[in-house]
């Protein structure tokens, strides 16, 4: 089996970080995980996150999206994107009152990760003194923030983290190999070099992708060894299922089997043993038994609430309902 590339992310000037040169987790040895029988892998995923969480315990994150549309990329699952008419429009960032009663609407019910999303491809300077304010409001709710803009240049990531932001998200989506089948308008070296402007600002990552694009279980793997291979690997890890959504490249894509999910889920949990990782994109096309093995298998955080970004989540008191039947009990703010 040839080895997938996996693409380093810069060494920062002091020369501290970089992906590992040994690499911790070679592709081959993750393609070995997801081959597994499915009843060992889970077992295996289940006492790797017994050893670092409470395993009855969940985070609960809510996702606001501040800024709709109009972004001028072409992510092949994007709804928000001007390349494809899918009856999403351009807005405007979302004003202070706005956000202030979106965030205070998740604290009550029960969220303690409040997360702001731009449809930008790169914020401009401006547009960061904005969400600098709208992050400063949520840290005043006793909310811990985080914020998906796009991509940032080195004193963005400095401004936010003085703003008080405590996580920034940015996505690599899918493999190195086959990230070109998906996007066009940035490479992946974009998104690790955001990567690296955010770790060097000192704020925690959240850093995924997407599952269900068409990609090979191989290719899955390879998504998994260049998250596990950051040094360190990201404290919040979503793993998303494709949500099709119609006008988009990707509307026709056929669903990933849905233990194909989760193993995706297991593998995640024990390459990076000690990050949160969340259901995010695709949890309400799921079932609850799904979920259920979801949790098993090392997930750990979810979103929550009535919408992620622009597509349907599952509403809160369903939410409770479930982790109620689950003996599952919110993480303390």
């Amino acid at each position: 089996m040839t080895e997938p590339q996996i693409i380093a992310m810069p060494a920062s000037r002091a020369g501290t970080r970089t992906v590992a040169p040994a690499q911790r987790w070679p592709t081959a040895a993750i393609a070995e995980l997801f081959d597994r029988p499915f009843m060992d892998l889970l077992h295996e995923a289940q006492t790797v996150h017994r050893a670092h969480f409470d395993a009855n315990e969940v985070e609960l994150a809510t996702l606001l999206s501040i800024k709709t549309g109009g972004c001028p990329e072409d992510c092949g699952y994007c709804p928000q994107s001007v390349h494809y008419d899918t009856g999403v429009d351009a807005g405007k960032l979302m004003d202070l009152d706005a956000v202030r009663d979106a965030a205070t609407a998740a604290k009550q019910a029960g969220a303690t990760r409040f997360c702001m999303g731009a449809a930008w491809r790169a914020p401009k300077d401006r547009d960061i003194e904005n969400v600098s304010a709208l992050v400063k409001l949520v840290k005043s709710l006793g909310l811990e923030s985080c914020a998906t803009l796009g991509m940032l240049s080195e004193s963005q990531a400095h401004a936010l983290k003085d703003a008080g932001l405590d996580y920034y998200n940015h996505n690599l989506d899918t493999a190195p190999e086959a990230y070109g089948r998906i996007i066009s308008t940035r490479d992946y070296q974009d998104r690790l070099d955001t990567l690296e402007h955010v770790r060097d600002a000192g704020l925690s990552v959240c850093c995924g992708g997407i599952v269900g694009m068409g990609e090979s279980r191989l290719e899955r793997a390879g998504l998994i060894a260049q998250l596990a291979n950051l040094d360190p690997y990201p404290e919040s890890v979503p793993i998303n299922e494709l949500v099709r959504v119609e006008g988009t490249p990707l509307a026709d894509a056929e669903k990933i089997d849905p233990f194909e999910f989760v193993r995706t889920v297991a593998v995640a949990r024990i390459t990076m043993p000690k990050a949160r990782v969340r259901l995010s994109a695709g949890r309400a096309q799921m079932d609850e038994a799904l979920q259920a093995l979801c949790f098993v298998a090392g997930a750990n955080s979810i979103f929550y609430g009535d919408k992620l970004l622009i597509t349907g989540n599952p509403d809160v008191e369903r939410d409770r309902a479930l982790l109620a039947r689950l003996g599952l009990r919110p993480r303390a703010a």
